[in-house]
């Protein structure tokens, strides 16, 4: 199974000259090549598959082999500068950016797949101005190879000084080749670290919003996407609140994992919720096809509680209690002036009596 590189991007990396390091600016070209230009904009580069057996005007290579065998394909390199262009040409595996986005390792780091078994018919080519070069490259899969996908590109780069003195600057263009290595595929994909959070609203009789995260996890052998949905249900199914559209991730390698973030808005503060996360992969196929596979479902709870409203029922109970201890005092004074003006009447016709019979 391939084993998912070090998160690195192509973009620029500095170090001293000192140390005989690489800034990398790249421009890689997945699906639409492009020229990569030089600061001083003299030097200006394109590259394309070749039309060969395999079509013609391909965005990409892609290919199925048996473990073991082995492809022969080609690049096309074309200088669209002013003078001679010579380019550096080699392979690297593939991987996703936090982004999403394909990119590939540098040189100098260890690829495993790809960037391993492609092997381009020449180390470096000189092209002059206006004209083209076709670099042929064989893709040698190991027998021991597991069976699955594998992503990667063939370069060209370019090294040049940089703006700043000490600093060099190494471009880079390429094409993503595809392997599907043939065998038993396996395509699965779990989802993992399920949590949901309730941010709630002043208003006590309002609706806040949640956040819904969990981590997309290619445990399979195939390239794996796919579609989402999320949604939060109240205790006993008493409401339900659908995340709506959410982006599709991106095309995960074996191995790979994907953080996913979802809000979800207008959630009813129901004390207890439980957010259901349903992923339905697809496959994507060496030729670019989609097989979309059963859906995979995760479930987690967490609390909503809706503290303006339980405080506002507070006051409202507190005020309560307040009015009815402030009527029973109330009550009790007048029953203690009362019972004072009874027993001041008794105790005056006492009185009055005791006068009369003296």
């Amino acid at each position: 199974m391939h084993t998912p590189a070090p998160r690195r991007t192509l973009a620029t990396t500095l170090l001293p000259a000192l140390l005989t390091a690489l800034l990398a600016a790249l421009l890689f070209a997945v699906l639409t090549p492009a020229p990569a230009r030089a600061a001083d904009g003299d030097v200006t580069w394109t590259v394309r598959t070749a039309s060969n057996s395999y079509g013609e005007d391909r965005s990409s290579f892609r290919h199925g082999v048996n473990p073991g065998g082995e492809v022969e394909d080609a690049m096309v390199v074309a200088n669209r500068g002013r003078t001679d262009l010579t380019l550096a040409v080699y392979a690297a595996d593939g991987y996703a950016t936090e982004k999403g986005q394909l990119d590939l390792l540098t040189r100098g780091e260890k690829s495993t797949g790809v960037g391993t078994w492609l092997k381009p018919g020449r180390d470096t080519v000189k092209i002059a101005p206006g004209r083209t070069a076709e670099i042929p490259f064989t893709v040698r899969v190991p027998d021991n190879a597991t069976p699955g996908d594998y992503v990667g590109g063939i370069l060209t780069s370019l090294r040049q000084p940089g703006d700043t003195e000490g600093i060099a600057v190494d471009r880079r263009l390429g094409i993503r080749v595809q392997l599907r290595v043939s065998g038993a595929l396996k395509p699965t994909l779990a989802v993992e670290d399920l949590h949901v959070d309730y941010h709630g609203t002043a208003n006590p009789f309002g609706r806040g919003d949640a956040t819904v995260t969990y981590t997309l996890h290619n445990t399979g052998n195939a390239l794996l996407s796919g579609t989402q949905d999320v949604t939060l249900t109240g205790p006993f199914g008493w409401t339900s609140t659908d995340a709506g559209k959410i982006a599709a991730p991106p095309e995960l390698l074996p191995g790979e994992k994907w953080q996913v973030r979802v809000p979800v808005h207008g959630v009813t503060p129901v004390f207890r919720l439980t957010a259901e996360a349903t992923v339905t992969p697809a496959v994507t196929g060496a030729a670019g096809s989609a097989t979309s596979l059963e859906p995979v479902h995760a479930t987690v709870s967490g609390w909503a509680v809706p503290w303006p409203l339980l405080l506002l029922l507070a006051l409202v109970a507190a005020a309560a209690v307040t009015a009815y201890l402030l009527i029973r005092r109330n009550r009790a004074r007048r029953r203690t002036r009362e019972d004072a003006r009874v027993q001041e009447a008794v105790a005056q016709a006492l009185r009055d009596r005791e006068d009369q019979s003296a």
